[in-house]
C-alpha cells in the first residue's frame, strides 16, 4: 500500500489513537493542527512549549512519521540533550511506521536501514542521509543535511544550569543553520529550565541578548492551567492532581515546568519565617509489640542523615563540616531534628578522625540506621574512616556515599522550595542556636549574601535523599534497647540502605 499524502496530520493522529484504543486529547489535536500549519507556511522554525507530561514528544514523533508518509524523501534530524533521549524518538517513529495503516510500504527491507538511532524508509530518491537520524546535542553532525530538524528537550538542567553551559548550548544550536536545507524547518519542543532560557519570549540583556534566541519563531504555548485556572488535560490532570504536583515541585518548578514561565532563581531567597518550630523530643512507644517513634504526636516513618564534610575553619572563611538529621512523618511532613556544625578543635587524634567521632556521636544519640556522606572533594576518603570509627564506638549504622553533580544553588532551591511553600518543614528549637537560620536569611542563589551555606547544603541533602525506612532494621548490631524495628539483627542486605 502506498502512503497517503492527502491525510492531514490531525487525521493521522486520530487514526493512530483509535488503533491504540484511546481518544485524542483536545490539546493534542491543537498541537497537530498547529504543527501542520507551520510546515505549510514555509517559515524557518517554530517553538512548541507544553507542560511536563503533556505528551508533546509523542505528538512530535507522530508528526515525523506523518511527514515521511507524505513525502518519503524527507530527511529528519532529531536532537535531544543526550543521544539516548533522541533515540527514544526514533523508536517511537519506528513503531508508528510498522503499525499505522497509512505508512504501509515505508518500512525498509534491509535490517541495517532500521537501526536504533537512524532509519531509512523506502523512498524513490537515493541519499546518503537517512530518513530520520537521532543525535545528542553534542554529537558529531558534520556533513549532515536535513529538511526538518526537531530539537526535542535540548534544554535540560545538564545543558542549562550554568552560564557556560547555556552559552555552549546556544552556540551548538546556532550551527544547525548549516545543516538545514533551504525551505526546511526547525521545530523546537520543550519547557524552560532556567530564567535565561533559550525559549524565553523576551531578550535577556544581562546575558548579552538584544533579542530572544528564537526571535521570529511562531510559538504555541500550552500551560497546564489556562488564564481561568482550568486544566489543559482534565482527564489526566484533575485539580486535585495539579495541587499535589504544585506541593511536590514547589512554586518555582511548577511555574517553569507546568506553566512555562522561565523563573529567576534570585526570586527563591529562603525565608526562615516559613519554618515551623517545635520543642518536642523523640518519643519511643510500642504498638502491636513493635517499637514506634513519634514527634509531636506524629508517627515517624523514615529518616535521612546527611554529612557535608569539610576541614576548613569557618571563622577564617573556610567551609563548615555539617551533619543534619531529618525525619519524615506518615502525614508527609518533614522534621529537622538535629543539625550540628562540627569542629576538630580539641580532638585527641587527627582532624578527620575527630570529625568522624563527632558524626558517630550524633548517629548514636539519635540511634540512626544510616548516614550519607557527600563524597565530593574531601569526602572521598571519609566513608571508610567513618565506618571504622562507627565499629570502634559500637555504633550500628550503615554509611552511604553520594557524589553531588548539580550546582549547589540548584540543589538547595530544588530541595527547600517545595517544603517551604507547602509549610511542611518543622525545625527543632535547638536549630535556632546554630548558624542555620542566619544562613537562610543571608542566602541568595548567586552567592551575593556573603555568608556560608554549609548547613543549607546538608539539610538539602536530607530533603533530596530517599530516606531510610525506619522499619528496615539495623545495618549492624546496635546497642540494646534501640527503638528501631529489627534492632540487633545483622541480616539486612546492603540494598536496604541504597538511596
Amino acid at each position: 500500500m502506498t502512503p497517503d499524502s492527502s491525510v492531514s496530520f490531525a487525521e493521522f493522529l486520530w487514526v493512530w489513537n483509535h488503533l491504540q484504543g484511546r481518544g485524542t486529547p483536545a490539546h493534542h489535536a491543537r498541537m497537530a493542527r498547529w504543527l501542520e500549519a507551520r510546515r505549510a507556511d514555509g517559515g524557518r522554525g517554530c517553538l512548541l512549549m507544553a507542560f511536563r507530561g503533556s505528551g508533546k514528544s509523542t505528538v512530535v514523533g507522530l508528526f515525523c512519521a506523518w511527514l515521511l508518509a507524505r513525502d518519503p524523501n524527507t530527511r529528519i534530524l532529531v536532537l535531544a540533550a543526550e543521544h539516548a533521549l533522541a533515540s527514544r524518538m526514533t523508536r517511537a517513529v519506528k513503531r508508528v511506521i510498522e503499525r499505522h495503516p497509512l505508512t504501509r510500504g515505508l518500512k525498509p527491507r534491509r535490517p541495517d536501514q532500521w537501526a536504533a538511532d537512524q532509519i531509512t524508509v523506502e523512498r524513490p530518491l537515493e541519499s546518503r542521509d537517512p530518513s530520520l537520524m537521532a543525535r545528542g546535542i553534542t554529537g558529531n553532525l558534520t556533513g549532515s543535511r536535513a529538511d526538518v530538524i526537531v530539537c526535542d528537550d535540548v534544554e535540560v538542567p545538564n545543558t542549562s544550569d550554568t552560564l557556560v553551559k547555556r552559552a555552549q548550548l546556544r552556540a551548538r544550536l546556532g550551527e544547525l543553520d548549516y545543516i538545514l536545507t533551504p525551505g526546511g524547518v526547525m521545530v523546537y519542543v520543550g519547557t524552560p529550565h532556567a530564567y535565561h532560557s533559550l525559549y524565553a519570549a523576551e531578550a535577556r540583556p544581562e546575558a548579552g541578548e538584544t533579542q530572544p534566541f528564537l526571535a521570529g519563531f511562531p510559538r504555541l504555548e500550552i500551560p497546564l492551567l489556562d488564564a481561568e485556572g482550568r486544566s489543559a488535560w482534565p482527564e489526566r490532570f484533575s485539580m486535585a492532581v495539579i495541587e499535589q504536583i504544585r506541593r511536590r515541585q514547589g512554586p518555582n518548578a511548577f511555574a517553569s515546568q507546568m506553566q512555562l514561565r522561565p523563573v529567576n532563581l534570585v526570586d527563591s531567597r529562603l525565608d526562615p519565617d516559613r519554618l515551623r518550630r517545635y520543642d518536642d523530643d523523640l518519643v519511643v512507644s510500642e504498638a502491636a509489640g513493635r517499637p514506634v517513634l513519634r514527634l509531636a504526636g506524629r508517627r515517624l516513618v523514615s529518616v535521612a542523615c546527611w554529612w557535608d564534610p569539610a576541614l576548613g575553619d569557618p571563622a577564617r572563611g573556610g567551609d563548615a563540616s555539617v551533619i543534619a538529621a531529618l525525619f519524615t512523618a506518615e502525614d508527609g511532613s518533614y522534621w529537622l531534628h538535629r543539625i550540628a556544625y562540627l569542629t576538630s578543635a580539641g580532638g585527641t587524634g587527627d582532624a578527620a578522625s575527630d570529625l568522624c567521632r563527632q558524626v558517630a556521636g550524633v548517629v548514636r544519640d539519635l540511634d540512626l540506621p544510616a548516614v550519607t556522606v557527600e563524597t565530593n572533594g574531601l569526602g572521598r576518603f571519609l566513608p571508610g574512616l567513618l565506618r571504622k570509627v562507627l565499629r570502634e564506638d559500637g555504633v550500628g549504622a550503615a554509611v552511604l556515599e553520594h557524589a553531588s553533580h548539580r550546582p549547589k544553588a540548584l540543589r538547595i532551591v530544588a530541595a527547600f522550595d517545595p517544603v517551604l511553600a507547602a509549610g511542611v518543614l518543622w525545625v527543632h528549637r535547638s536549630v535556632w542556636d546554630t548558624p542555620f537560620i542566619a544562613e537562610m536569611r543571608a542566602w541568595t542563589p548567586q552567592g551575593g549574601g556573603g555568608g556560608h551555606d554549609d548547613g543549607l547544603d546538608a539539610v538539602a541533602g536530607c530533603l533530596a535523599a530517599e530516606p531510610v525506612r525506619l522499619g528496615h532494621g539495623a545495618a549492624a548490631g546496635p546497642r540494646a534497647g534501640a527503638w528501631r524495628p529489627g534492632a540487633g539483627q545483622v541480616d539486612a542486605a546492603d540494598d536496604d540502605w541504597t538511596p
